[in-house]
């Protein structure tokens, strides 16, 4: 790879792009350890929204004006990616997608206040001032989504109703909780309790009236009963086009909703196989439901504590760590924290998630684990989780990504937007490699990694079945179950997958295509096939539409001579 040049017209535009970006959404700045803008938050009002417009317009027409011929390997792909970014961008605004989000209880704007403050840093005066700022402009910002609510109710364009009544639990919940006793009050790292003081007052005086004015307006003043009932995207006006345009937006793929139905179906009776396989060793013959129940019957393969969880996690993690070199030749800088899900959140969120650690190195990567139902929290479930999630899943991807310094900020930290197929593929992949790697101690950590596989096939066959193929949500509840699923943990996902209408599918597109490729080149160099490389090249790059991978993956990986 060539070293990166900021002054090619390429990267100054990319970067260009990004630096904007940032200004119009001040906490993703934070959350990478920029804190320029952490006096403020996103403004979501016509003007926010017609300054994003012009970014991504000037952005399209710049990259338009600039011959791919004319540039590096590097800069072509970039000038590939702020063009597939720039169209979506638009393409989503035209369609009004903000109106369909702004109503979300997976990450909505309720959330932003207590999800920031653990990514803040409060501990000088001069911080401690911005962060007073950023909470005293959540009044501002929570008007401005009230705005929107009364604007989707008049278009047409609401959130389900279950993502809205979720939505309105959990504001209830936040509001059950004393000021002193929040999660922005008692996250925040302050330099004395005098700042501390300072911020409970801000919660009494500006965060909860603004959360009681936003529950109102959804249970009271008719979000609530505009909130469409079924709960597919198609049941939007002009559904089935706004669906199509999610897919392309989280997978870059051109797939129909029908061919990757079908994807699904055929992913999940080879899964069967493999998992019928295991329960035959185990001595339950073809029963995989029997093997599964005696998996979560077995009182060692269950966490008595949430702090069992975390320190089952990080004992899995330094285990990936130690295996790692074997077939990894770069490895991040950046460390993997493990830290359990916040009590506010914790039932509306999935098992475990992953936050990257911020660009000036300041804070390690983080892995939360939901410690919520201890019952349906298996050290089975959690070992294939914490190879997708951390070690070497994403926190190797994106840890990796951000500590690249042959690629611009824009490659680094923005691209990401369509690289969606590649960051969970890479995260599926992982867990298919952990296995390659000896990592699961027992024939039930493996079937535990074959269910999560399956798992992720489900989503293609439940994702497109309520929002193109009109399933009911107890059909896909019911679907989850079958396919190994808690009945907890299919309701949660069923609600997660309606509020993120697309995202579910990349994770197994995504694995595909690197399995795909893994193939190709494999067969190409017979036995010189060098794994490290492979996996050096994969991630040597940065996020990726699935497309381009294909396209320059087979270049990057050398032909044996």
């Amino acid at each position: 790879m060539t070293d990166y040049d900021p002054s090619s017209p390429v990267n100054v535009l990319a970067d260009g792009y990004w630096e904007a970006t940032l200004r119009e959404s001040p906490t993703t700045a934070t959350i990478y350890g920029d804190e320029r803008y952490d006096d403020r938050l996103e403004d979501p009002s016509p003007a926010g929204r017609a300054r994003l417009r012009a970014i991504n317009e000037t952005a399209r027409a710049a990259a338009a004006a600039l011959d791919p011929a004319d540039q590096s390997l590097e800069d072509r792909i970039t000038l590939d990616m702020l063009r597939v970014i720039a169209d979506l961008a638009i393409e989503q605004d035209d369609q009004r997608t903000d109106l369909l989000k702004v109503v979300d209880h997976m990450a909505g704007p309720q959330t932003l206040m207590p999800s920031i403050t653990g990514f803040q840093r409060v501990d000088t005066p001069e911080r401690m001032d911005r962060f007073e700022a950023r909470l005293r402009a959540y009044g501002e910002y929570m008007a401005a989504i009230r705005d929107l609510l009364r604007e989707g109710i008049d278009t047409g364009l609401t959130a389900p109703r279950i993502v809205t009544e979720r939505t309105i639990a959990q504001l209830k919940r936040l509001l059950a909780t004393p000021a002193e006793a929040s999660v922005v009050a008692t996250m925040a790292k302050v330099a004395s309790e005098a700042d501390r003081e300072r911020i409970v007052a801000l919660v009494r005086e500006v965060i909860r009236p603004a959360d009681e004015r936003f529950l109102a307006a959804l249970a009271e003043d008719g979000y609530l009963e505009a909130s469409r009932i079924d709960p597919g995207l198609w049941s939007a006006p002009d559904g089935d086009a706004l669906y199509r345009t999610q897919i392309r937006a989280w997978t870059t793929l051109d797939l129909s909703a029908e061919e990757i139905h079908r994807i699904g179906l055929d992913e999940l009776a080879r899964l069967e196989s493999e998992r019928r396989a295991i329960a035959r060793s185990q001595g339950f013959g073809e029963d995989t439901k029997g093997y599964r129940a005696s998996l979560a019957a077995d009182p060692s393969n269950l966490p008595g504590t949430k702090a069992d969880l975390v320190t089952r996690a990080n004992e899995d993690i330094a285990r990936a760590m130690a295996a790692a070199p074997a077939v990894f030749g770069r490895l991040p800088i950046a460390g993997c924290e493990v830290r359990p899900v916040e009590e506010y959140k914790e039932a509306d969120s999935p098992f475990a998630y992953y936050y990257p650690p911020a660009t000036d190195g300041s804070r390690d990567g983080i892995y939360f684990v939901n410690g919520y139902d201890l019952s349906t929290g298996l050290y089975t479930k959690l070992a294939t989780t914490t190879y997708h999630e951390a070690v070497p899943g994403h926190h190797f991807q994106i840890a990796l990504e951000q500590e690249n310094e042959a690629l611009s900020r824009f490659r680094r930290l923005g691209a990401r937007v369509v690289g969606g197929a590649y960051v969970e593929g890479w995260g599926l992949y992982s867990e298919r490699l952990a296995d390659e790697l000896g990592l699961y101690r027992s024939e039930g950590e493996r079937f535990g990694m074959l269910d999560g596989q399956a798992w992720r096939a489900a989503r293609l066959v439940v994702d497109t079945g309520l929002h193109a193929l009109h399933w009911p949500r107890e059909r896909s509840i019911a679907f989850l179950v079958e396919a190994g699923l808690t009945e907890i943990e299919a309701t949660i996902e069923t609600d997660r997958y309606i509020c993120w209408p697309g995202q579910a599918l990349t994770y197994m597109l995504g694995r595909r295509e690197i399995e795909r490729l893994r193939a190709e080149i494999a067969a190409r160099d017979g036995s010189d096939f060098d794994l490290r490389a492979f996996h050096d090249a994969v991630l040597g790059h940065g996020s990726l539409p699935l497309a381009t991978l294909a396209r320059e993956l087979p270049t990057w990986v050398a032909a044996p001579a």
